[in-house]
């Protein structure tokens, strides 16, 4: 495990594991909890009672009684695994990263252990991260987490997604919700992530959806002699 040294707009791939690959949510409610989390989290404002600040609000509204938003970091792209979460996040203030983690693993393991009564840290360690150096390194990156690992909970399988890319495709897009996938194809706006930012990188979702789909009939061939194109799993 490593933790590479970033610093203010630094764009890094974070992998964060379960205990012994254990599952890290149970439910479609713990998994809408971790959107939740995704974004009431990424603040310089911690409410101590956040969760009931935000109990009735609805979608993803920021509550009137906090100050204005000031975010840890920009989220250009996550995906939500039974075991585990891929985010793709950029530095904006110093040591957001660290602290943007720290908060929702600490909620994550209080909220599981309260809810399944069962104790101590739900997850492995620290958390893994690379810093992304290069547009084309970001490029797979970016569609390793959104594409890959959707793939990966097709109902088919792996394999089979890879063969039938467009049923995949579409599958990953319209039913898999725990995922920035189906945000970033529909131009929907959503207030987790920083769309805008990966306009700098595909010239459009059909570029985006190119990148995918030779990223995914390929396996992340290994770059020889660099690090582009590598990711952990």
């Amino acid at each position: 495990m490593r933790v590479e040294p970033y610093s203010i707009d630094s764009i890094v791939h974070v992998v964060k594991r379960g205990a012994r690959g254990l599952p890290i949510t149970r439910d479609d409610a713990d998994r809408r909890r971790f959107t939740r989390l995704l974004y009431y989290l990424n603040d310089e404002h911690q409410s101590e009672f956040w969760e009931l600040d935000v109990k009735n609000v609805k979608n993803l509204e920021w509550p009137k009684q906090w100050p204005r938003r000031r975010p840890l970091v920009s989220i250009l792209a996550w995906t939500l695994m039974p075991n585990h979460f891929h985010l793709i996040l950029k530095e904006i203030q110093a040591g957001g990263i660290s602290r943007f983690m720290q908060r929702i693993c600490g909620s994550m393991s209080r909220h599981f252990n309260e809810k399944y009564d069962e104790k101590g840290s739900i997850f492995q360690g620290a958390y893994r991260s690379r810093t992304i150096d290069t547009d084309r390194y970001l490029r797979w990156a970016i569609a390793y987490v959104l594409v890959k690992n959707v793939f990966e909970m097709y109902p088919r399988g792996y394999a089979r997604a890879a063969g039938e890319f467009e049923k995949a495709w579409k599958w990953g897009t319209n039913s898999y919700r725990f995922s920035s996938l189906s945000d970033y194809v529909s131009g929907q706006p959503s207030p987790i992530i920083e769309r805008e930012l990966l306009k700098d990188f595909f010239i459009s979702p059909a570029d985006f959806k190119a990148c995918a789909r030779d990223m995914v009939t390929s396996r992340l061939e290994k770059l020889a002699g660099t690090n582009e194109g590598v990711v952990f799993e």
